[in-house]
């Protein structure tokens, strides 16, 4: 949250200079304050695990959301129950005339396939087509994000010679990112993934900002200069154990599979994994909804079109 100063107080341009998010008191006058209204496409098949999870991130501020639940009508969900669907999740058609404050796109385990392939691939468009104008700060995750790099700027997808898995170190590229507002020098994020976008990609692109890589991971965190589209390839809202699921999952199917990088004490999976991502995890989430949705979206829902 900011902090409120006096007008004109010498301390605005220091704060500033510093990447400290001040508030002057004619603009905290002005402040309207509503519940934010956040949408959440989950494309995982563990649904429950994933509303779970980001639920949990977006209820460690201080900042009122009300969370709205939608599920792709063209695929139908083999690992979640019908009666949940029914019970907590809409489709396109039932939202597309509402705004929203903000939208997070999930991750979904299609990496095999070309996006054109993927099922609901139609329907995907449609729906990012339509947060251009229905939603202020869009937060793609993981494969989300590697799908709407491709669909807003055309950027491709990569496969890796083998699984991305585990737990990777990351700097920033750009240091005063508000996004980035309060990380350490080096923080960390799970990952797990088949494919990846190219750091000279994402360079190239004048409507984009690389704000954070990895020397094993790639690019990680990317913006629209605006802040009104993040994308991140990695999974900070990842739990304790959903490496370790995914690993034994694999390793049950007889999948290629070794162990997660920098998660199990001394890689023993008899040990419980180490957590080294979840501060900057919720610092991460903390820092879009503040400062790219409640600080940035207009208190009458329905003007978004009259700011973009």
């Amino acid at each position: 949250m900011p902090i409120k100063i006096p007008n004109k107080l010498p301390a605005t341009k220091i704060l500033t200079n510093e990447n400290i998010f001040i508030m002057t008191e004619t603009r905290a006058i002005s402040q309207d304050i509503r519940p934010l209204q956040i949408l959440l496409l989950n494309l995982m098949p563990t649904k429950i695990d994933t509303e779970t999870q980001l639920s949990r991130l977006l209820g460690n501020t201080p900042l009122q959301v009300e969370l709205t639940l939608m599920h792709t009508k063209s695929h139908v969900s083999k690992n979640t129950s019908e009666e949940h669907l029914l019970a907590f999740y809409l489709c396109f058609d039932d939202i597309k005339d509402r705004h929203f404050d903000g939208m997070i796109i999930t991750g979904a385990p299609v990496e095999h396939l070309e996006f054109e392939e993927v099922e609901y691939w139609d329907e995907l468009c449609e729906i990012m087509e339509w947060s251009k104008t229905h939603v202020y700060s869009t937060f793609h995750i993981c494969w989300g994000a590697q799908a709407a790099l491709y669909y807003h700027f055309g950027i491709k997808k990569y496969n890796l010679d083998e699984k991305l898995f585990g737990i990777f170190p990351h700097k920033a590229n750009y240091k005063k990112s508000i996004l980035l507002r309060g990380f350490d020098d080096t923080f960390y994020m799970p990952h797990s993934r088949h494919t990846t976008v190219r750091r000279e990609d994402i360079m190239n692109e004048p409507g984009l900002k690389l704000l954070a890589s990895s020397a094993a991971a790639g690019p990680v965190i990317m913006s629209t200069k605006n802040g009104r589209q993040i994308f991140v390839t990695g999974h900070a809202e990842y739990d304790q154990y959903t490496l370790d699921k995914e690993y034994r999952r694999d390793l049950l199917a007889g999948k290629p599979i070794k162990c997660p990088v920098n998660y199990y004490p001394y890689d023993d999976p008899t040990q419980p994994p180490n957590v080294m991502w979840r501060a900057h995890g919720n610092l991460l989430y903390a820092n879009w909804l503040n400062y790219f949705v409640y600080q940035s979206t207009p208190y009458d829902i329905g003007k978004i079109n009259e700011k973009l």
